[in-house]
């Protein structure tokens, strides 16, 4: 399956308070999950399953962390973190 293009077209902003506060929440779970597990790489896919999301939100909170340079997304689809192969590579020399 192709790789499909990354639009955000939906803000938090035009959500109500409380699910602007879920995805807030949703956002900071998913960054400790991200710093507590050094090397995790996920598809979008997995990151569904993972996490217990409906499709368009997990895209939303992926979205936000491009955007926000915490994660990025490799040639072949998975989400890393910023910067993490090279701390990685780093700590195991």
């Amino acid at each position: 399956m192709p790789l499909r293009e990354i639009m955000l077209t939906e803000t938090f902003a035009n959500l109500p308070a409380t699910e602007q506060q879920r995805r807030r929440t949703l956002v900071q779970r998913i960054e400790s999950e991200y710093l507590e597990m050094p090397g995790l790489k996920l598809t979008e896919a997995q990151a569904q399953r993972l996490w217990g999301l409906d499709a368009d939100t997990c895209h939303t909170i992926l979205v936000t962390l491009l955007q926000r340079s915490f994660l990025r997304r490799t040639a072949t689809g998975m989400y890393v973190r910023a910067g993490a192969s090279h701390s990685f590579r780093n700590a195991t020399k």
